[in-house]
């Protein structure tokens, strides 16, 4: 994992010095000898996001930035390690191309087709998705989100070390929620609680729905809580099949992970691939969930020469 962060964050530096050369204006601190990738300053973080030099429509530009605007970007968006910004770079401008099609004609690792019964246009693609109706204090937010009668929801990773554990077990004693919602990372009854489940206590919907999905009871203790370390992709699935109305509907929809195959994490025996795995081996139906490589996706973009722009800055930048 260190050899792999270390060769992108060499990389990413030679990039600033043909592209940003002037360092101090772009950049919040400059070259670090700490193995600290380039971070943008805030205000110019728009940069990170890969964008066409010779294309003078501006307001395709706009388009582009917009569909993660400044309110909806991650902590780390402006790293150079940023997975948003790389998803903005690759997604968005399939969509602002109108070429998203590109990813209608790929198959998952397992074989299946990547975005199955679903239908994706740019009037029916988002990025940053907020899904309101889990009952969630903090929604669900998608890296990217196909509607329609077959959805698909789009999680996007890229030097991650795992896909998104749970919360709960990370909870401090300084943390003022601490007494009330901490949980060991069982699913059992703890701290005098009546749900197995913290998240249940407080109205979250997750488990009102996982044992129909999953090979998971709800009825009975389960240690360790398979959520703890696969939370993301459950809460992945069930924004996918989980309607508006709260219908459950899981034969009109399905997750697609996307990792940088090149990443420890996501490799036979990495924290991400054995996520991946047990959370799809779990399901009812294994298709629910299924993954592909940003590398095979820019390899469909290469045969195309009108992105041989974006496909060599991801060469240059990124590695790919």
């Amino acid at each position: 994992m260190k050899t792999y962060r270390e060769d992108l964050v060499n990389r990413y530096w030679n990039y600033q010095k043909v592209y940003f050369p002037r360092v101090e204006d772009y950049f919040d601190r400059p070259f670090a000898p700490d193995g600290r990738p380039p971070v943008f300053h805030k205000q110019l973080a728009w940069n990170n996001v890969l964008i066409h030099p010779d294309d003078n429509d501006e307001e395709r530009k706009q388009r582009l930035l917009n569909l993660i605007p400044d309110g909806h970007r991650q902590k780390w968006f402006c790293s150079m390690n940023s997975s948003q910004a790389l998803a903005q770079s690759v997604l968005g401008n399939l969509k602002v191309y109108d070429c998203l099609s590109y990813l209608g004609e790929l198959t998952a690792d397992s074989g299946e087709s990547l975005l199955g019964d679903a239908s994706v246009s740019p009037e029916n693609f988002v990025m940053e998705f907020q899904v309101d109706y889990l009952g969630e204090p903090h929604c669900t937010s998608l890296d990217g989100f196909i509607s329609g009668t077959y959805q698909v929801a789009i999680e996007c990773k890229f030097t991650e070390s795992e896909v998104g554990s749970c919360s709960r077990p990370l909870l401090k004693p300084r943390d003022s929620n601490y007494e009330t919602d901490f949980c060991d990372g069982t699913f059992t009854k703890q701290r005098g609680r009546r749900e197995r489940c913290s998240l249940t206590g407080i109205g979250v919907l997750y488990w009102r729905y996982v044992p129909e999905l999953f090979k998971w009871s709800g009825n009975v203790d389960l240690v360790p809580c398979p959520l703890h370390k696969n939370y993301q992709l459950v809460r992945n699935v069930l924004a996918a099949c989980v309607r508006p109305d709260g219908t459950l509907s899981p034969e009109s929809g399905h997750v697609v992970l996307i990792y940088d195959e090149r990443n420890p994490a996501f490799q036979e025996n990495g924290h991400g691939f054995i996520a991946f795995e047990e959370t799809r081996d779990a399901l009812k139906d294994p298709c629910l969930l299924r993954k592909c490589s940003w590398q095979r996706i820019i390899r469909r973009l290469r045969i195309d020469k009108n992105f041989s722009w974006l496909t060599e800055q991801l060469e240059i930048k990124y590695g790919f």
